[in-house]
């Protein structure tokens, strides 16, 4: 049977086919739909949310010691958090087959860097597989389970955004059940000590030449001889985009494992063409093999090594032309990216922006769009759960430098908080920090699509769970129960009070706004909790000013011509732009 699917359903279903017991992920685009998909086959899949990737990973690794087929599922930079289990990972090996999911996102469409996860499979030395279509990501996920047993080693299946977004057919298969294998305790082999480390080391040198000899004679590292003339070599995503460049007028090597690298095939393949291409997104990570064997091509002298490959971007880097689209006679209308219209982080933002001689440190979420104009409400944003700990870093050099009256504010979601920033905070109680820290509570993981945190008191697989009480928490690693404030960041007096008195302390203080994101289909507890009943507001136009004081809070539904108006369909009725109308111009409705 023949279906159509995405990358990302595909590598669900490949995990389903090929016997997986465990997964856990960390949402991040474009990897998010991986577990999202999973969770269709729960009656098979145990599936998680985990508070961030290094705990996916190493929950992973557990079940695969305990004799199951495991994975972990992140996007590209969620690699960074895993890197240390990982590495050892790879020492140790595996019971049970498991697989690492990075999908990586070339061009940034949704990223704070583009950086190329199969220099991970190098560093780490762990086998890599890299598909570059939906079929190939079902298949090469349950191979990936396959060949982790195999060589006794995790793998690591590299996505990129367009194979994990791009929809094609793909033939499905029966679900292959694997016996758990009995637990067996072997200190030698997962104890990793200096000692063990050291054989381990030995024993993964040795998997290494059995995984390149595999590289060499496997059928998803494929010639396709068409003529001697020009031969491409290539992987992923740019496989197809060659394809559809080159046509049948030429060789290819399409390499589907590419770590260890298939270097034998590869120079057979180099003796069989005058001249060779090489055609890869991002690092130039097939060309350095190459270089390295003395073997002549062409590669990113032409190719551009940033942003995201496509068949017009290769076209023109070969052969110098473009081919002709489709004309229109109108151009898109440029919509940059915003807070949604009654987004709860809007009357934080506003507020805060309001406040003079402050550092705002930001995160990884959808708040960071509180760095847009009109709200310009964050200066910095570097990793997830690195807004608190450079808050505090920041706030401890002014302190050192006797800069007083420059006060730090640290934003993060609620979460990112669980993410890492829990650890963070817990950097500036023990030190002794001075900067503010604000956990923007939406009660929902919110720039991904709404998936559960161990804040919402939801799992993945919708069974209710005891949620995490956030002002507690913060209570329990140390922060004073009169430094913690809770405050419904739609009323802006509130967020005022609060800001005022956290900022005047010489101490750490933390704001947490509580309301639910606007998008969210609402629980019952939401409901019970907040007045969620739906309301409008609207401009009376006899009062209205035109002092564009209320376009200032930066919300979409509001709308500035020869009138200032609402938009009816847009507006939620949040009414933080009613409290800044100095005219009472705008209503309830």
């Amino acid at each position: 049977m023949k279906t159509i699917m995405t990358g990302n359903e595909a590598v669900a279903r490949g995990a389903y086919e090929g016997g997986l017991v465990f997964a856990s992920a960390y949402p991040g685009t474009p990897s998010t739909e991986i577990l999202e998909n999973i969770v269709n086959y729960k009656d098979d899949i145990y599936c998680e949310w985990a508070p961030n990737e290094k705990v996916a990973m190493e929950a992973a690794i557990g079940a695969s010691v305990a004799g199951v087929r495991s994975m972990a599922a992140m996007k590209h930079v969620g690699v960074n958090v895993a890197a240390d289990p990982l590495f050892t990972f790879a020492y140790t090996g595996v019971t049970g087959g498991c697989v690492l999911v990075s999908a990586d996102d070339p061009g940034m469409h949704s990223s704070q860097n583009e950086q190329d996860n199969r220099n991970y499979a190098a560093a780490a030395r762990v086998l890599m597989l890299e598909p570059s279509d939906s079929q190939e990501s079902k298949d090469f996920m349950r191979l990936g389970l396959e060949l982790s047993e195999i060589f006794d080693t995790p793998v690591l299946l590299r996505m990129t955004t367009r194979v994990c977004h791009s929809k094609g057919l793909v033939e499905l298969g029966d679900r292959v059940e694997m016996p758990v294998i009995p637990y067996e305790k072997n200190i030698k082999k997962f104890v990793a000590t200096p000692a063990n480390g050291k054989v381990m080391r030995k024993n993964l040198v040795q998997r290494l030449k059995a995984m390149e000899a595999y590289a060499n004679t496997a059928e998803i590292n494929k010639p396709e001889y068409n003529g001697d003339e020009i031969g491409i070599i290539t992987s992923g995503v740019s496989y197809q985009y060659a394809r559809e460049v080159f046509g049948d007028e030429v060789s290819y090597l399409k390499l589907g494992m590419t770590f260890p690298m298939p270097m034998d095939l590869i120079k057979q393949f180099a003796g069989k063409v005058k001249k060779i291409y090489v055609i890869e997104e991002m690092d130039p990570y097939i060309e350095n093999h190459l270089k390295m064997a003395g073997i002549q091509f062409i590669g990113k002298e032409v190719i551009p090594e940033y942003d995201e490959l496509n068949p017009d971007i290769v076209r023109k880097a070969v052969f110098g032309e473009r081919e002709e689209g489709i004309k229109v006679s109108q151009e898109a209308v440029v919509r940059p990216p915003t807070l949604c219209a009654g987004c709860p982080h809007r009357g934080f933002f506003y507020a805060l922006s309001k406040k003079k001689n402050v550092m705002i440190t930001g995160d990884i979420g959808c708040y960071t769009l509180g760095s847009a104009p009109p709200l310009s409400a964050i200066d910095t944003c570097f990793c997830m759960g690195g807004s608190i700990s450079s808050g505090h870093g920041a706030a401890q050099a002014l302190r050192k430098t006797g800069n007083h009256d420059l006060k730090v504010v640290s934003v993060i979601g609620d979460s990112t908080f669980f993410h890492s920033g829990i650890n963070s905070l817990m950097d500036v109680v023990y030190n002794k920090g001075c900067n503010t820290s604000v956990i923007l509570d939406n009660r929902i993981t919110g720039m991904t699509g709404h998936q559960q945190n161990p804040g919402t008191g939801y799992t993945l697989m919708g069974e209710g769970t005891e949620e995490v009480d956030i002002p507690k928490l913060c209570q329990a690693i140390g922060m004073k129960e009169e430094n913690i404030y809770i405050v419904n960041p739609n009323k802006l007096d509130e967020v005022n009070k609060a800001l005022d008195e956290a900022m005047a302390k010489d101490e750490p203080t933390v704001i947490i706004t509580k309301w639910p994101c606007i998008l969210k289909k609402f629980s019952p507890q939401d409901k019970k909790e907040f007045d969620l009943s739906p309301k409008k507001c609207s401009i009376n136009q006899d009062k209205c000013k035109k002092c564009k004081l209320c376009v200032g809070v930066g919300c979409p539904a509001i709308h500035s011509g020869d009138n200032i108006e609402i938009d009816k369909v847009s507006c939620t009725g949040c009414a933080v732009c009613k409290q800044v109308c100095p005219f009472n111009a705008i209503e309830e409705v």
